[in-house]
C-alpha cells in the first residue's frame, strides 16, 4: 500500500512538474530590439509605509518598467519568500534582442540574475548590467500575483509600482537598489508592485 501511494505521488509530482514546464515555456522572438525604452523612476519623499501582513514596506521611488522577461523563479524556502514569492529577470534595450540573448547562457540562482558567454560577451558586459534587472516582485494583491505567475520567457511585460524598504518587528530588512549601474550583493530591485501588463 505505502509503494502505491509513493508511486502515485512521484506521478502527481511528474505531471505537475511536466505542466507547469509547458505552461512556462518560452514565447519564440524574432531578432532586433523589442523594448526601447528605460526604467522611469521618481524618487519620493516623507512616503506613507504601506503594512503587509508583518512587514512594513516604506515607499522609496515610483518605478515603471518595460522589458522582456529572460526568467522567472518561484522561491519557497527562503526567509524572504514571504514576501517576495517571485524574482523576475528582465531586459531592455539591447537585453531584449533574441539574437543577444543567444550569445549568453542565464540563469536565476540565490535571488540573482546570473549571466555567462563561451568566448566573448555579444555586448559590453557593463552595457548587460545597464541593460538587465533581477527584481524582487512583491505583489499587491492575489490577482497581480496570478498575473506574475503566469509570465513567461520571452512575453513583453510592464509592471509599475514602488521600489521599497522593507521592514519586520524582530529586526530583519530588505532595501531596493535605487540605480540600474550597481551590480552584486544588493543590486537588485525590490518592488511593490501594483500593475502587470503584457505588451
Amino acid at each position: 500500500m505505502l509503494r502505491r501511494l509513493l508511486l502515485i505521488a512521484i506521478c502527481l509530482i511528474a505531471a505537475y512538474q511536466g505542466w507547469s514546464q509547458f505552461t512556462h515555456r518560452a514565447v519564440e522572438q524574432p531578432d532586433g530590439v523589442l523594448v526601447d525604452s528605460l526604467p522611469v523612476q521618481i524618487a519620493l519623499v516623507d512616503s506613507s509605509p504601506v503594512q503587509l501582513g508583518d512587514f512594513a514596506l516604506t515607499p522609496l521611488a515610483d518605478f515603471r518598467v518595460q522589458g522582456r522577461v529572460l526568467l522567472l523563479s518561484r522561491y519557497r524556502l527562503d526567509t524572504e519568500s514571504a514576501l517576495s514569492p517571485y524574482d523576475l529577470g528582465l531586459g531592455w534595450q539591447r537585453m531584449s534582442d533574441s539574437a543577444v540573448l543567444r550569445g549568453l547562457d542565464l540563469s536565476q540562482t540565490g535571488r540573482f540574475l546570473l549571466w555567462h558567454w563561451r568566448r566573448s560577451p555579444p555586448i559590453p558586459e557593463d552595457e548587460i548590467n545597464r541593460s538587465a534587472a533581477n527584481i524582487h516582485l512583491i505583489p499587491a494583491d492575489a490577482e497581480i500575483e496570478s498575473q506574475i505567475a503566469r509570465l513567461r520567457p520571452g512575453q513583453i511585460v510592464a509592471l509599475s509600482g514602488q521600489l521599497v524598504a522593507a521592514t519586520r518587528s524582530d529586526g530583519w530588512h530588505w532595501l531596493s537598489s535605487l540605480s540600474r549601474e550597481d551590480s552584486g550583493r544588493g543590486a537588485c530591485e525590490l518592488m511593490y508592485v501594483q500593475s502587470v501588463r503584457l505588451q
